[in-house]
């Protein structure tokens, strides 16, 4: 296995974590406005904001999680 192929997986996989935090973070968010019943349509429109930017974050994951992934099948399986 080449050193490259060893920092390149090194870096999606810390990249992969951060955005693994990120969605954390992203889901705290939109538990924080759900947990109070909205008082406005303010308060809706933040809700869902705070929605679609856990959506954009759990997609992130995704695509990371699927390089990762597939960084990893190269390293073991050679494919």
């Amino acid at each position: 296995m080449s050193d490259e192929l060893v920092a390149e997986l090194e870096q999606i996989q810390a990249a992969y974590k951060a955005a693994v935090e990120a969605w954390i973070v992203a889901i705290k968010e939109e538990e924080a406005l759900v947990s109070t019943a909205p008082k406005s349509i303010e308060d809706i429109d933040k809700w869902e904001d705070a929605h679609f930017r856990e959506d954009d974050a759990r997609n992130k994951v995704i695509e990371l999680k699927q390089q990762y992934e597939d960084g990893l099948r190269e390293k073991f399986f050679n494919f």
